[in-house]
């Protein structure tokens, strides 16, 4: 299994620390991961939401930390297409890559928020009418040869883009996956599926279990051509301390806020969807959540977040890699503890988890 770190560049109001604290602390936090065998940093774009997330430019924090680090892989994602030019973001794409020596995941989506969409002029109507012809253009430059495409929002003939990728033939490319759907778009473009925090695991297994049926039915059952990603990639915020308790105490103010926030940002699109999945209508223990503020036992028992002594994590996310989950995105401390705390946590995952479900 491959463990990950997440971030949103949190700057909670009670956390007593700037952007500019996070930022640098984050940049320090990735060279020590690095050093503690985690594989991949993941940040995302977001814009307009204060405090939750204070990423909105991804692709230069990443820059910063590719000189910071030698072998920790730069998770560029989740870049929300119809928010941008496809030649601009080919062009980001490829700057990041070359700098970091050919070390960049690469996600995209549409996005969610109708603030941004807005605010950047976008219908979200649109929105799948604008990723496709954003992907086919970004698919066109990886060639290395100029790109022609005539779609609907954009045109381009003879395009030089540059610079070019280092990796061959493209970064692995994963799209962001929500609705059942969605998982069944990401297999028929060979694409890895990326399950944001906001999903509790009953609804998680069901989607991995669709994703593989369509992979399936549209590759075959036999190792994936060159380029694709058959992969799934599951995220949640964890804290692990040598005592359970004490891991209980140190996380509950702050993932309880991170999980209120981003299911105040999600809750819309979770309840568009809770007809669709038949454990989701049996359980019912999700409804708290979607409808009131979260609580840290429930996204433990839930599976959205996993905080414990080191025995817990093992059990929880053994069970998660039995599943068939390739990667994990491991928001610690879920962006919003301490950074002593954090850095603890992380070093005890790394010395009772990872050998485990690495073995």
């Amino acid at each position: 299994m491959h463990l990950d770190l997440f971030y949103e560049l949190s700057v909670p109001p009670f956390a007593e620390r700037g952007e500019r604290a996070v930022y640098h602390e984050t940049l320090a936090e990735l060279a020590m991961a690095e050093s503690l065998g985690f594989e991949t940093a993941w940040l995302v774009e977001h814009h307009f939401m204060p405090e939750y997330s204070h990423s909105s430019a991804p692709d230069l924090f990443l820059a910063a930390a590719s000189q910071r680090t030698q072998q920790l892989r730069l998770g560029h994602a989740i870049v929300p297409l119809p928010y941008h030019h496809p030649v601009h973001v080919a062009e980001r794409l490829a700057t990041l890559d070359v700098l970091s020596d050919g070390r960049v995941e690469f996600g995209f989506g549409r996005g969610f928020s109708p603030r941004e969409y807005t605010a950047f002029g976008v219908d979200m109507a649109d929105s799948r009418r604008y990723t496709e012809e954003s992907l086919a253009v970004l698919r066109q430059s990886f060639s290395g040869r100029p790109v022609s495409f005539s779609g609907q929002h954009f045109q381009l003939e003879d395009a030089a883009i540059l610079p070019q990728v280092v990796q061959t033939p493209h970064p692995p490319l994963w799209m962001a996956t929500v609705s059942p759907e969605s998982f069944d778009l990401a297999a028929r473009l060979g694409v890895g599926a990326l399950v944001g925090p906001f999903k509790p695991w009953f609804m998680v297994r069901e989607d991995l279990r669709r994703y593989r049926r369509s992979w399936e039915a549209e590759h075959g059952s036999g190792p994936p051509a060159y380029g694709q990603n058959p992969q799934v990639a599951m995220t949640l915020g964890i804290h692990c301390a040598p005592d359970a308790r004490t891991a209980r105490a140190h996380a509950r103010q702050g993932v309880e806020w991170f999980y209120e926030r981003l299911l105040g940002q999600t809750r819309p699109v979770l309840k568009r969807l809770y007809e669709g999945y038949e454990y989701y209508r049996r359980l019912g223990r999700f409804r708290p959540l979607l409808e009131r503020a979260a609580n840290l036992r429930l996204l433990d028992t839930l599976g959205m977040a996993v905080v414990g002594d080191p025995a817990h994590c093992r059990e929880r996310l053994g069970r998660l890699q039995e599943a068939g989950v390739d990667r994990l995105l491991l928001a610690f401390g879920a962006g919003a503890m301490p950074p002593a705390q954090v850095a603890d946590g992380m070093r005890c995952f790394a010395e009772e988890v990872m050998p485990y479900l690495r073995a």
